[in-house]
């Protein structure tokens, strides 16, 4: 009986290594493989069968937004962030469109930014690679026909890694390509994804300080005519971002923001990385603040986060705590829900304050075990480093 088990078992095995060769095989076909790979993966982990294989039979997950709802106002005490050389303000509390089941079906993504900017909120973060600027673009142009302005919207998309070597033109059509599917006239801020591949699979980059700044010389001299008002980074630590700062295209182009994996449960490089950030008048973006999908549920159950929402007066959620954590940090957050009542919650957390005791229990919890983080750092070893001929 053992045997016949351990035997079914190792053919179960094979089977699941086999369709996962096929499913890489398959995404390595289109033209951003990882986009197209977690498109398909994360709503099957999560129970949703995936618009990449099933088209238009898969259900919306969000509901639908009601046919007559009008704007409501802005979030009271709204904090902004004043991004440098444009002086451009930034809304603190945006809507990450990643990662989740939600945001991978075209309807239920409309729904979600629809849903989003009619409940007050106005910076939505999206990327090249999560394949959805189509349905953004139509949320945003239904949002704008019931009155919400366009001026207030606060548009974030991103450069995937496999075009920074493609050069100035075919970047220069991607940014017009950007602001055609997502309805726009313009992009508040563009950022280089990541500072290397996440997939080191068919890419045209051998040398990737060179491929950066190649990038980020195009988005620099697509900022002076206009498509974009602000640049910046994501994923970036600080040699990656000091290697930006020194590029002669940054003086007239700063960095405008470093979006990167930040929690209070982060690792200390990740402070690290966010005290040079602050230093150098560098807008700090956390994604995944409630330390992402697939992990939420343990930071949210956290004792301290536990123990401060439950005596807290207005904030009586833990991802309410986590998110408030952030943005008296000095952080913009952009946490991801395509539930309407999740998102108006955590647009109401300029309500009240952390106190100074609540924020000091919260910033102990650094370098906690068991969390995973989104390392994209490029070790080197000084000894191992040569001088250029």
């Amino acid at each position: 009986m053992c045997r016949a088990i351990t035997k079914c078992l190792c053919y179960l095995v094979l089977f699941v290594v086999a369709l996962l060769g096929v499913l890489v095989a398959w995404c390595c076909t289109t033209p951003i493989p990882e986009g197209t790979f977690f498109a398909t993966v994360i709503p099957l982990i999560q129970g949703s069968p995936p618009q990449t294989l099933f088209g238009s039979l898969v259900k919306p997950i969000t509901p639908p937004v009601p046919t007559d709802m009008k704007p409501l106002p802005r979030p009271a005490k709204e904090r902004f962030i004043t991004l440098p050389g444009t002086g451009d303000q930034m809304p603190a509390n945006g809507l990450g469109m990643c990662c989740r089941a939600s945001a991978y079906d075209d309807e239920s993504v409309r729904r979600t930014v629809l849903w989003y900017l009619l409940q007050g909120g106005r910076h939505i973060d999206t990327a090249m690679m999560y394949l959805n600027h189509k349905p953004i673009g139509l949320a945003i142009e239904e949002a704008t026909a019931r009155g919400v302005p366009r001026a207030e919207i606060f548009v974030v998309t991103k450069l995937t890694d496999r075009a920074y070597a493609s050069g100035k033109e075919r970047i220069d059509a991607l940014l017009v390509e950007f602001t055609r599917d997502l309805m726009v006239d313009y992009l508040d801020l563009v950022l280089l994804h990541a500072p290397k591949a996440f997939v080191p699979i068919g890419h045209s980059c051998t040398d990737w300080s060179k491929c950066r700044a190649a990038g980020w010389r195009a988005l620099a001299a697509a900022r002076k005519t206009g498509i974009v008002r602000n640049i910046g980074v994501s994923n970036f630590d600080v040699p990656q971002l000091e290697e930006i700062a020194a590029l002669p295209e940054t003086r007239e182009a700063p960095i405008a923001s470093n979006q990167f994996m930040l929690s209070p449960f982060a690792p200390s490089f990740a402070f690290e990385t966010a005290n040079w950030c602050l230093e150098h008048n560098v807008s700090i973006v956390a994604h995944s603040p409630l330390t992402g999908a697939f992990q939420k549920g343990k930071a949210a159950a956290d004792e301290t986060i536990q123990a401060i929402a439950a005596q807290h007066e207005h904030f009586h959620m833990a991802t309410q705590v986590l998110l408030k954590w952030a943005i008296q940090k000095g952080f913009c957050v952009i946490p991801g829900s395509g539930n309407p009542k999740h998102q108006l919650s955590n647009l109401e957390i300029y309500s009240s304050e952390l106190s100074a005791q609540d924020m000091s229990k919260i910033d102990s919890l650094k370098d906690s075990d068991g969390f995973f983080y989104q390392d994209m750092r490029e070790i080197k070893v000084q000894a191992d480093v040569k001088d250029e001929p």
